[in-house]
């Protein structure tokens, strides 16, 4: 490593440890003719604290910043808390495709060049990922001029990810970076929007019988912890509902992310060598006895990542459609032995339409990386949902 790139590093790594939080700012909010301009959903600030979304036991549907006083019958934006360790940072997100110039912005990140994101794979884009799924990948600019000197300068290596559904009615915006020796500044925003892509005026009507069954596509963006670097994660969503139970206002939800394979910024699949390494990783590797990584793959014979299951609770859910649920992934061996919380987190939620027809949200996890001692994983991914 040159001096240089030694002396980048260790900025990085004191300015996320020394910046504190900041105010509040406005989420990402589609209008009728499919452009996303500034929200102006109002914002609790008790809410941007650390009596937000909490730790096991303690999780509360509608609890991130974003809308205040929220009904079934209103629109709903929820983002990305201040969490003292760089999330939450992105401000006034915004989505532009007036023109057909399919443009990014986002507010609040230094060093991301003129808050611009470019579609990857684009002719002004470094990297050829412009699409995960039927979600969008765009970039920040990987240079800026100084405005008095002309200079170009390098900037940090940000990337966006962004879902809308069909009918318009939910979206999801994502944003983080692999510049930083810890997570780095970012955020995520999703929401039921007020019209939907015809301009109908967009509520939810909750049912309080029967039980449904979501399917639709995931997509995230990890980033780490005592390393750099920034790769993607892929797969399949398919959620759960029991509206009649749980009661009183309550509805059971199960989310289950499948078929999750690991790609790095270029887009090269690097499933595989990640397996290996969370193989190798079992207290009892390299021995004669050493039990194998029970491995799945998917139709094409791609191997994947273990799945996200949930963990179910009775107050996951409330009257407004609003979702939050811990998520585990565990590492399952031959001789019936785990690797507990290969993966941990939770995921926040939104459901919308006349009959509870889709439902957006965005899922936090982290976990160790197997490839680094000493490194860990933070993943960001979002999802739309369909009732079947």
């Amino acid at each position: 490593m040159s001096i240089r790139a030694t002396l980048r590093v260790l900025f990085l790594l004191v300015a996320v440890i020394g910046l504190s939080g900041c105010e509040s700012g406005n989420p990402l909010k589609a209008s009728e003719d499919g452009t996303a301009e500034a929200a102006d959903a109002t914002t609790d600030e008790n809410t941007n604290t650390e009596t937000g979304i909490g730790s096991s036991g303690d999780l509360t549907p509608g609890s991130l910043p974003g809308t205040q006083n929220p009904t079934s019958s209103t629109a709903i934006v929820r983002y990305e808390e201040v969490d003292g360790e760089g999330g939450g940072y992105a401000r006034n997100i915004t989505y532009d495709n007036s023109q057909g110039q399919d443009q990014f912005s986002v507010d609040n990140l230094a060093f991301d060049g003129d808050n611009s994101y470019v579609r990857g794979g684009t002719a002004n884009a470094v990297n050829s990922v412009g699409q995960l799924g039927p979600f969008q990948v765009y970039e920040a600019d990987a240079f800026t001029v100084d405005p008095v000197t002309g200079n170009q300068l390098g900037t940090l290596t940000y990337r966006a990810l962004y879902g809308r559904s069909a009918s318009g009615q939910t979206e999801f915006a994502i944003v983080r970076t692999g510049s930083y020796v810890d997570y780095g500044f970012g955020g995520f925003v999703y929401e039921r929007n007020g019209t939907d892509a015809n301009g109908n005026t967009n509520q939810l009507v909750l049912p309080d019988e029967g039980d449904a069954e979501y399917r639709g596509d995931y997509a995230g963006i990890r980033v780490f912890n005592n390393r750099t670097g920034l790769e993607y994660v892929t797969g399949d969503a398919q959620m759960f509902v029991d509206f009649k139970d749980f009661n009183n206002d309550r509805r059971g939800v199960a989310l289950y992310v499948t078929g999750r394979r690991l790609y790095d910024i270029n887009g090269n699949d690097i499933t595989q060598p990640y397996l290996d390494a969370l193989a190798a990783s079992h207290p009892d590797a390299g021995s004669d006895t050493a039990p194998t990584l029970l491995i799945e793959t998917d139709a094409q014979g791609n191997v994947l990542l273990p799945d996200l299951n949930p963990v179910i609770s009775p107050t996951s859910s409330d009257q407004n459609g609003e979702i939050v649920q811990e998520m585990r992934s565990y590492a399952d061996f031959s001789d019936g032995s785990l690797i507990e919380e290969a993966s941990a987190g939770q995921y926040y939620a939104v459901m919308s339409g006349q009959n509870a027809e889709e439902i957006v949200g965005v899922l936090v996890v982290s976990g160790e990386d197997p490839r680094v001692d000493g490194a860990g994983f933070q993943e960001t991914g979002g999802f739309i949902v369909v009732r079947q």
